[in-house]
């Protein structure tokens, strides 16, 4: 079971870079043409990376929700970008005009992204950090070999995206009696005022801080500048720190992001560095090693370097199908690409990972409560996609987030496998069985019973999501099957009580084939092209489908039938069982 769950691992492997040779934990690109940036992510904050100089593309961040407009559904919060460097040489700015052997790495061990030019007068380069000690805050170092004695002269300001309401930005001297705590901080409101947003940023020198003083950008918005002389040969390296916050999780995110810049004016640069990387130390402890095959060994690697970059600890915080790499992906919302596609191999390799995940779920019950009765069903119904509100965040024309039920199965199934994992009897008893017996509750009241004693379950999208409004899915009553099976075995090691529908629906489900055993994808089903695997979903994970004949009959016959711009997901499925077989 651990090497198929490392297989779904590849559904992560959205890259981006060139491969670079040197070894199976870095990528690189010298080339600008084609860029997709990657994200330096904590759980928390994703800070994406851009080609152009000493900025980001966007800051993500998790679990912060507006509208994508003032009609629309909720989308994911972009924060003001504290980092947007300019760098000038004897008065020249540091520009793609000027600059030469520009290359980039990602350093996946570390993670870090280097980012390396040269000019006329000196050899730079900056790398940038989503700090995993301090999950609010990012970083960019930025060394310098100048090639001959220059003027340094550095300038830092915000930059809001355009969505952002009444911006702000100001350089200003905070003092406690002698000590000086020179803090640039920034200010804005999401889209629709929902949010309050705050950054502040903070240099950090490892010699004697220069003189910062507040300057003004061409749109005469504030700024902070210093300038420092540099000899030649001698190296030279400072760093801009930067914390951002917002209402979602703080009272007044303003003077929390402050104290985070003083907490780091009060402390040295490789403080940061060293918390950080013994932090992704620790979390490589668990790895996927394959010998012989470099590549293969970055893809995955990759794919789990974005794993962690995604997940957090302690958070109650899920994963969004793109992660923190972008807002307008799913508009950052939850679904079951956590659940049944990159919650097993967390689990596998990080609990506390996983239960944040589950933790969300939970945390989201009583909406789900709320969602079955609006719908005439007992027990709990999730939301197709989610977001902090925990209620249905699906744009109303879209069928999905209306019919697309499997999604409750999915995460009874994601508590269910959390328990047989970790065996933590007391979170099955106060949280997991909760769910479990929710979920199961839904589908004796979501299924309907036939003439001949069988269960359907009737008028649904599936994971076959060209099909809307079908009936008997076969993977939504294949997890609805697996789901009811997992509440009746926690009900059973807890002592509880528990209805007995749950053993009979599950018992006779219905499921549909064709006259040569091929299962149906559901019950009027003729041999159209499918989105993604659906019915070999019933081999893989769910295990319904588990003598190796029916296996290959379903693999051989819905193979060819998955449509070829689908999604990733489908390849995943095609590969364990092919493997399998």
């Amino acid at each position: 079971m651990k090497k198929q769950f490392i297989t779904l691992l590849f559904y992560l492997s959205f890259f981006v870079l060139s491969v670079g040779a040197t070894d199976t934990w870095t990528i690189s690109t010298s080339s600008k043409e084609n860029y997709n940036g990657i994200t330096l992510g904590n759980g928390r904050i994703g800070l994406v990376s851009s080609s152009q100089l000493f900025t980001v593309t966007d800051i993500v961040m998790n679990g912060v929700y507006d509208k994508e407009n003032s009609e629309g559904v909720s989308r994911i919060v972009r924060g003001p970008l504290f980092t947007n460097l300019l760098l000038s040489i004897d008065g020249t700015q540091i520009t793609d005009k000027n600059i030469s052997s520009w290359t980039q790495t990602l350093d996946m061990k570390r993670a870090n992204l280097r980012t390396q030019v040269q000019t006329d007068k000196a050899e730079i380069s900056y790398t940038l950090r989503a700090l995993r000690n301090f999950p609010y805050m990012g970083m960019i170092v930025v060394e310098m070999l100048p090639k001959t004695d220059c003027m340094l002269e550095v300038t830092n300001s915000t930059v809001f995206p355009g969505e952002l309401q009444e911006t702000s930005a100001i350089y200003k001297m905070l003092k406690d009696g002698k000590i000086e705590l020179p803090v640039y901080t920034s200010q804005a409101k999401s889209l629709t005022g929902m949010q309050d947003l705050a950054t502040c940023a903070a240099f950090l020198f490892d010699e004697e801080r220069p003189l910062i003083y507040a300057s003004y950008t061409a749109s005469n918005q504030q700024a902070m500048s210093f300038n420092v002389q540099l000899q030649k040969g001698k190296s030279y390296r400072f760093a801009l720190i930067g914390s951002v916050c917002s209402s979602r999780d703080f009272v007044n995110p303003k003077n929390e992001a402050e104290r985070m810049a003083v907490f780091a004016l009060q402390s040295d640069i490789d403080y940061f560095i060293e918390g950080h990387e013994k932090e992704w130390n620790r979390l490589w402890q668990s790895d996927i090693i394959i010998e012989g095959d470099d590549e293969t060994q970055r893809d995955v690697r990759l794919a789990l370097y974005n794993l962690y970059s995604f997940a957090g600890e302690n958070t109650r915080l899920s994963i969004p199908p793109m992660g923190l790499s972008t807002v307008t992906g799913y508009n950052g919302h939850v679904f079951w690409d956590t659940e049944l596609w990159m919650y097993p191999p967390l689990l596998m390799f990080n609990t506390q990972m996983a239960r944040s995940c589950v933790d969300y779920r939970y945390d989201r019950l009583d909406k789900a409560i709320q969602r079955a009765t609006l719908y005439g069903y007992n027990g709990c119904m999730f939301p197709w996609e989610s977001d902090d509100s925990g209620e249905e965040a699906t744009p109303t024309w879209c069928l999905t987030g209306t019919f697309e039920h499997h999604i409750t199965a999915d995460v009874g199934i994601a508590f269910w496998n959390y328990y047989r994992v970790t065996k933590d009897i007391n979170w099955l008893r106060e949280e997991g069985f909760k769910v479990l017996k929710n979920i199961a509750d839904f589908w004796t009241s979501r299924s309907v019973k036939n003439s001949d004693g069988s269960y359907s379950i009737n008028n649904v999208v599936g994971a076959n999501e060209f099909a809307p409004n079908v009936d008997d899915n076969a993977f939504t009553n294949g997890s609805a099957k697996v789901a009811l099976e997992c509440a009746v075995k926690a009900a059973k090691i807890l002592g509880e009580k528990y209805d007995p529908q749950w053993e009979i629906v599950a018992k006779n489900l219905t499921f549909h084939y064709m006259d040569d055993g091929v299962m149906k994808e559901n019950k009027t089903y003729n041999g159209e092209i499918i989105k993604q695997a659906d019915v070999n979903l019933l081999s893989y994970p769910l295990g319904i489908i588990s003598d190796n004949k029916s296996m290959r009959l379903n693999l051989d016959y819905y193979a060819p039938k998955i449509y070829e711009d689908g999604p990733a997901m489908g390849n995943a499925i095609l590969a364990i069982l092919s493997s399998k077989l």
